[in-house]
């Protein structure tokens, strides 16, 4: 056994002790108290490390406070986690999920999304703290754990740029790693987002009396939704989800109300920008006489990777070369706060514990359903790779 895995195996038990303690704190993403609680038990957990906490109030008063953890003074390796998890809960409590050890895997909310990922930041640490304590002792470090992540509280990425006055060495995202049969994924790119809320104004008429008077919103609306769904193009990496749609109220009423909500999703930032611009252009008044209206409801930006992604995956990629271990880039659909953080400084996401069945809580009798899991043999290796990855670059 190298040393970096001798390291990273004998803290194990410790880390996989935090992990639960962590896991059995409900900490949905507007339970207050529960983020504060894990708050505290985190900044606990890395005290050990040398690391001094910083509570933040978010934005958003319904959420709980991020948590920063501060190592040393300059430019930071900003290390990047969240608190929240999506199960509220009457959740946990309904399906009875909970810590559990089954056949190497581990069951619990927030076991691989993102508490996991926590509990591998502090493996990693103290594994480079015993291989090479003079690189740790000299490296300014920055653990920025958002507490709104699930609903993306964007807010956060100001925040962690605010502690970053003279800007980061890189910035890691610690959500679960994907592993398969072809070996570890490390995540270059993420799609960006925009959402849109269309609402079709009619007119409402007395639908047996007085038919012909009114203008349908519904049906009006209802046409627009094949010239949205036809925006998608699989060549571009564009997709295009009609997500909901409502309107009227009694049967015997033409309709004068409806409303729809979509998203968009595009890794590159000038396709994600074209298909707003299409959604944006149908407002105005329809053939059949409703008047639309579209409405931004929000947009994440994308993180289309780019060359200095690439420079990391490759020293992750050698690193992984060294100790035996395949390493694939992959460009997820999914948001993280890399989609934030990427301008801050270098980036690289996937860094944490491979698992599955994230935001999943059911586990039907034939196992069919499996809820949130964790694989805890993947702990060891992953900590070894991230740390003779970072340890050659931050010795450039």
């Amino acid at each position: 056994m190298n040393p970096l895995h001798a390291a990273a195996e004998h803290h194990l038990p410790e880390c996989l002790c935090w992990l639960r303690r962590m896991v059995e704190i409900n900490s949905f993403t507007t339970r207050v108290e529960g983020i504060a609680a894990l708050g505290r038990l985190t900044a606990e957990c890395f005290a050990g490390l040398g690391f001094e906490a910083e509570f933040a109030a978010p934005a958003n008063p319904a959420h709980g406070s991020h948590l920063f953890l501060r190592r040393g003074t300059g430019r930071p390796v900003v290390l990047v986690t969240h608190l929240d998890t999506v199960f509220p809960p009457e959740e946990e409590q309904r399906h009875a999920f909970h810590w559990q050890e089954e056949n190497g895997r581990i069951y619990g909310p927030g076991t691989v999304d993102n508490k996991g990922g926590t509990a591998l930041i502090w493996l990693m640490l103290q594994t480079l703290r015993d291989t090479d304590p003079a690189l740790f002792e000299q490296t300014p470090w920055l653990v920025a754990a958002n507490s709104a992540e699930e609903v993306v509280g964007s807010d956060f990425a100001g925040q962690t740029r605010a502690r970053c006055p003279g800007g980061a060495r890189i910035v890691l995202v610690f959500e679960g790693g994907p592993r398969d049969d072809s070996g570890s994924h490390l995540v270059t790119a993420r799609k960006g987002r925009l959402e849109y809320r269309l609402e079709c104004s009619g007119r409402a008429a007395h639908a047996g009396s007085s038919f012909a008077e009114g203008v349908n919103a519904v049906v009006e609306l209802a046409a627009l939704l094949p010239r949205l769904a036809a925006l998608s193009d699989p060549g571009k990496d564009l997709t295009v989800n009609v997500a909901n749609i409502s309107g009227g109220t009694v049967l015997n009423r033409v309709p004068h109300q409806a409303a729809a909500e979509l998203e968009i999703r595009a890794f590159d930032p000038e396709v994600l920008h074209q298909a707003g611009q299409a959604v944006e252009a149908l407002a105005g008044r329809t053939p059949g006489g409703a008047e639309i209206r579209v409405t931004r409801l929000g947009h994440t930006r994308a993180w289309p990777g780019g060359p200095d992604t690439d420079r990391l995956f490759e020293a992750w990629q050698h690193a992984g070369q060294t100790l035996g271990m395949s390493v694939l880039p992959m460009r997820r659909g999914g948001l993280s706060d890399a989609n934030y953080l990427h301008t801050l400084a270098p980036t690289l996401d996937g860094l944490g514990p491979a698992g599955a069945n994230a935001h999943c809580s059911e586990r039907s009798a034939e196992g069919a359903k499996l809820p949130e899991y964790v694989l805890a043999g993947s702990f060891v290796p992953k900590a070894a790779l991230n740390v003779l990855a970072l340890g050659s670059l931050l010795r450039r």
